[in-house]
C-alpha cells in the first residue's frame, strides 16, 4: 500500500482536483460539478485493492422501483464503478481495482466516471425519487415569494 501513496498523490496534483490525504492509503477528493455541486469520493487502499466510495444521493422517498430500474440500466454503462445502496437505502457509486493497475492515468479515468456519472444521473435520481417534494418545494416558494431558480431543472415536473 505504501507505494500508491506517491502515485494518487501525484495524480491528484496534476488534476488539480481538491484532495486531502487522510493518512496512508487514504484520500478524501472533492470532485466539483454541476447538478451536484461537489462529489465526495474516497480512494481507500487496501490489502490488494482501492477501493473507490462517493455518496450520491438519499434513499428515494416514492418510486423505488423506478429509481432502482434506473440504477441497474445505468450500471451496465459504467466504467470501474457501479451503484449500491447502503442499510439506509441511500445510493452510492463504488469500486475496487487491483492495485497493479492503479496509475494516474486509471485515477483520472475512474474518478471522471464518478463524477460523470453522480453529476450526470444526480437530476435523473431526483426526478424519479423526489417528485412529490419538489413540486411541494416549488409551491411553498412560489407562495412565499422565495426564489425558484435553483428548481429550474425540474420545471417540466411542475406543469404536471
Amino acid at each position: 500500500m505504501t507505494d500508491l501513496d506517491p502515485v494518487i498523490s501525484g495524480a491528484l496534483a496534476d488534476m488539480d482536483v481538491e484532495h486531502v490525504h487522510r493518512g496512508q492509503g487514504q484520500w478524501l477528493v472533492t470532485l466539483p460539478g454541476e447538478a451536484r455541486l461537489q462529489t465526495q469520493t474516497w480512494l481507500l487502499a487496501r490489502e490488494q485493492t482501492l477501493g473507490v466510495q462517493a455518496f450520491v444521493c438519499r434513499r428515494p422517498d416514492e418510486n423505488a422501483e423506478g429509481v432502482y430500474r434506473f440504477m441497474l440500466l445505468r450500471n451496465a454503462r459504467l466504467y470501474g464503478v457501479h451503484y449500491c445502496l447502503d442499510r439506509a437505502g441511500d445510493i452510492h457509486l463504488v469500486g475496487r481495482l487491483p492495485l497493479h493497475a492503479v496509475t494516474a492515468e486509471e485515477i483520472d479515468r475512474v474518478l471522471g466516471q464518478v463524477l460523470q456519472a453522480a453529476d450526470g444521473d444526480f437530476n435523473t435520481f431526483l426526478e424519479l425519487g423526489f417528485a412529490s417534494s419538489i413540486r411541494r418545494e416549488y409551491a411553498w416558494r412560489s407562495e412565499h415569494g422565495e426564489s425558484t431558480a435553483n428548481l429550474a431543472a425540474f420545471e417540466h415536473l411542475i406543469d404536471q
